[in-house]
């Protein structure tokens, strides 16, 4: 199964996103948290240790900012958290290899719950790079929703069927 997380900041997202891997996990889900540490933010570092103690003992834990399916194991549950994070992380390659690569997670036979931002519902940013990550988090968001089997929007810890 496929489930897709869409939402605001501090929407809430990741906790229900966490919630739904445990409840169709068996074993103990994967968490596979893309941040990728190089950019040196020390609140992002505050953020990131709320997020493992938030989900304390109960996921195993893997860190990949780039290459999703490597670390994904079939048969398994996996939540990736996030995937607002990967794309940042993705912004120099190509929009055909980052869309072929989420199509192979897609094929893959796991539980993926995906966790993404809502980003697209301000103005046209002027400068070109965020324009880049907006359009293609747009253009990611509906693959995804295309892909998943369940989609979820959540506002206010409040999730939203939408699919």
């Amino acid at each position: 199964m496929k489930v897709l997380y869409y939402g605001g900041q501090k929407s809430g997202k990741s906790k229900l996103a966490e919630a739904k891997a445990l409840a169709l996990s068996d074993t103990k889900p994967y968490y596979i948290a893309t941040y990728d540490n190089s950019y040196h933010d020390s609140e992002m570092k505050e953020r990131i240790t709320r997020h493992k103690q938030q989900r304390e003992e109960k996921f195993i834990t893997t860190e990949e900012p780039i290459d999703l399916v490597k670390v994904i194991q079939r048969k398994e549950t996996h939540i990736i958290d996030c995937i607002s994070m990967w794309i940042l992380n993705t912004i120099e390659e190509s929009e055909e290899n980052v869309l072929s690569h989420l199509k192979t997670l897609g094929s893959i036979d796991a539980n993926i719950v995906f966790v993404l931002n809502d980003v697209n519902s301000g103005v046209i940013p002027t400068d070109k790079q965020s324009r880049t990550y907006i359009d293609r988090s747009g253009i990611i968001g509906q693959l995804l929703a295309k892909l998943c089997d369940e989609v979820y929007e959540v506002k206010l810890g409040l999730e939203i069927k939408l699919k």
